[in-house]
């Protein structure tokens, strides 16, 4: 549908934001995993990059996760994105489905509805989501809700502030890893470029300790993410854990101005599986943050396109015996970030029911991945 046909089928009065705010910290002593925090106001210091790219290494590689400070953005830029998700979550059905994902062609723009059954369990998925992709030439065309709409000049400007001030610096440490040009891996997701990249609302809905005892009991399985680099602004409500090198669940711990950053697959398959895209999950929150909803604000960015999913031409990983010679001379065609992402939406998310699918795997033209983990 275009999306001036969707925009005129839809109300026109002002859509009150009222201001969010993070609900107070959980009381209860968690278990929280010990991550690396990365400092990006050095990014420009003489050396910084190259200190930052060393205390990069062990969380891209073997942990996976880590946290960014100093990145640039004021808190009151990040509450301003949560209040718009916010407000959109309470805006009516009607609204939310009048532009909904395209699961059935593996499209994830648009808003997600808690309407899947978690295996036989009587219990919903209870996560609502909305997903905005990037302001650039190739999506003027995407529908935009009513409080999208409405605000969409602040949305794209934080939606280009994070690539900028976050992603690209992430990227270039992760080149220098690599022993890369610095922006070859900005190039390889350049923001102007087409691809399903977006901006994040997010509300994991409250349920009651039954609801959530009967949906974990079907499936505790964590899951890696399908692009290549994933970020989660502080909400405050625990239930991400990860699992660690060593086969632990912990914790992540909200960090006060902090991004949480997780490697996920394309990033790994453009590098032979030297970058560790990391399962997570999320479980029950605790005790007295239960009857919290859990709003949540991420970016995920994804190659597109003009990207293969061929490992990269890492001098590191030539050493290290990651570069294999089909790698560096085969002309056999392979899968672009989109169509390799595109398929894995559609697998995941194109049913009416979760079901289980531990120790089962998707495979995409040579792509490989496992579906849940225990």
């Amino acid at each position: 549908m275009a999306p001036s046909a969707i925009e005129n089928a839809l109300p026109t009065e002002k859509v009150v934001i009222p201001s969010w705010n993070r609900p107070p910290p959980t009381t209860e002593d968690l278990d929280w995993a010990p991550l690396v925090q990365i400092d990006l106001s050095r990014f420009d210091e003489p050396g910084g990059k190259h200190e930052l790219a060393r205390q990069l290494y062990d969380a891209v590689t073997r942990v996976g996760f880590w946290v960014v400070v100093g990145h640039g953005l004021e808190d009151e830029q990040v509450l301003r994105q949560f209040s718009f998700g916010n407000a959109f979550f309470k805006e009516a059905i009607e609204e939310k489905r009048s532009f909904p994902c395209n699961f059935a062609e593996g499209e994830y723009f648009g808003y997600r509805e808690n309407s899947r059954w978690i295996g036989d369990t009587g219990v919903k998925d209870n996560i609502e989501m909305l997903n905005i992709p990037k302001a650039i030439p190739a999506w003027d065309t995407v529908p935009k809700h009513r409080v999208v709409r409405q605000n969409y000049p602040e949305i794209s400007h934080f939606h280009r502030d994070l690539f900028t001030k976050v992603i690209r610096k992430l990227f270039v440490l992760m080149a220098i890893i690599l022993e890369l040009p610095e922006n070859y891996l900005v190039d390889a997701h350049a923001y102007e470029q087409r691809s399903d990249d977006h901006l994040r609302y997010m509300i994991y809905n409250t349920r009651t300790q039954e609801e959530w005892d009967k949906a974990q009991a079907y499936s505790k399985g964590g899951h890696t993410d399908f692009g290549s680099l994933t970020l989660l602004f502080s909400q405050h409500v625990a239930g991400l854990q990860i699992r660690t090198p060593e086969g632990n669940w912990k914790y992540v711990k909200p960090v006060e101005g902090g991004i949480t950053c997780n490697v996920a697959d394309t990033l790994s398959f453009l590098t032979n599986g030297f970058l560790k895209s990391t399962i997570h999950r999320v479980v029950t929150p605790p005790v007295d943050q239960i009857n919290i909803p859990r709003l949540g604000l991420l970016y995920f960015c994804r190659p597109g396109d003009h990207t293969v999913m061929k490992t990269v031409p890492s001098p590191l990983l030539d050493r290290l015996g990651l570069l294999t010679e089909e790698d560096k001379h085969t002309s056999k065609p392979v899968a672009t970030g989109t169509e390799y992402v595109r398929a894995r939406v559609k697998d995941v998310h194109h049913r009416a029911v979760i079901d289980r699918r531990e120790g089962t795997s998707f495979e995409f033209r040579g792509l490989k991945v496992q579906n849940h983990y225990k």
